[in-house]
């Protein structure tokens, strides 16, 4: 039986323009199935809406300064370190020019992860219904762990931290929450010519904000507005962070950024380590019939100037 190598060079050309085709078609999300795809970069209609909740939770993407990273994994930009000043002119008179200071500064992005346990059956979600469910759990565990880590320095991949900042600086008020030391917070940062525009606390310390007054007698606390003295406070949810404790500063001095959509990939044969079942032993995925959901995010914090923060802490403990 002979070959006809004209007709094989279009079956080859038939199948190759089908495969093209296919690949065009547009990826929809209520028909795709879970098992189909198994990994990739989140498609921006869901990447968004986790990104939104991350950004809306987070202390730090409420507080901080955003800085496009357009894509890359290192950001080098600048920054002013004071502002321009304006002079009265005399009739005739030459207007005095200033120069303010700018600094440069480079950010970096370091990979946050989080690993999600799911029923096996997750895999006959559809897309959609799969990141729909997951929604909640991949946003939570991001924004907690860049929180704990850019504020409280908690496994923290990046240079500095808040917490970091204010012990290098000894910019810390020692003692209870109460009107004197949440002023005295406040006028740690003005000595060094730095005004707070934020209080980062945590819902314990309420019942000892409301009872906070100052010298005429006047709360300092506003629970309706949740402001202190005024300014703005967000609560932090960390079991990491002490009750008694709150962070003051000028959050114009942290800047994040985030590059890239996140990534996902999906297991349904590994033994985790560092998920265990309630008797103490690791999670089996192959024998327990689970799937662990891997969620990556690309993210760059920046504390750009130690001494625009401050912290209120208890006083510690001597043990006499």
């Amino acid at each position: 039986m002979s070959i006809d190598k004209k007709e094989t060079k279009n079956y080859l050309k038939l199948n190759l323009q089908h495969f093209a085709d296919t690949a065009r078609q547009t990826f929809n999300p209520d028909n795709v199935m879970m098992h189909e795809t198994p990994e990739g970069d989140l498609l921006n209609e869901f990447n968004e809406p986790i990104l939104t909740d991350v950004l809306e939770n987070s202390k730090v993407f409420q507080l901080g300064v955003v800085q496009e990273m357009e894509g890359q994994s290192e950001k080098n930009f600048t920054f002013w370190a004071d502002k321009p000043g304006a002079y009265w002119v005399g009739e005739g008179k030459k207007i005095q020019t200033t120069k303010p200071t700018t600094i440069k500064a480079n950010m970096r992005t370091k990979k946050v992860a989080t690993i999600v346990l799911a029923s096996r059956e997750y895999l006959n979600y559809t897309y959609r219904q799969f990141f729909e469910a997951m929604k909640p759990q991949i946003s939570e565990a991001i924004y907690k762990k860049v929180d704990e880590a850019t504020i409280l320095g908690v496994d923290n991949p990046f240079p500095k931290s808040i917490d970091s900042a204010v012990t290098a600086t000894g910019q810390v008020v020692e003692g209870p929450i109460n009107g004197d030391n949440l002023l005295a917070l406040e006028d740690v940062l003005l000595d060094q010519d730095f005004e707070a525009n934020a209080f980062i606390s945590k819902r314990q310390n309420k019942s000892a904000l409301r009872n906070s007054v100052d010298a005429q007698g006047n709360t300092l606390y506003d629970r309706t507005s949740n402001t202190i003295d005024g300014i703005q406070a967000v609560d932090l949810k960390s079991s990491s962070m002490e009750k008694g404790t709150l962070y003051a500063g000028d959050f114009d001095k942290l800047f994040y950024g985030i590059p890239y959509n996140i990534h996902y990939k999906i297991s349904e044969e590994a033994q985790l380590s560092t998920i265990q079942n309630a008797d103490g032993t690791p999670v089996n995925l192959y024998e327990q019939e689970l799937i662990a959901l891997r969620v990556t995010m690309d993210v760059a914090t920046l504390i750009a100037k130690d001494e625009a923060f401050a912290k209120l802490m208890p006083l510690a403990d001597t043990g006499v």
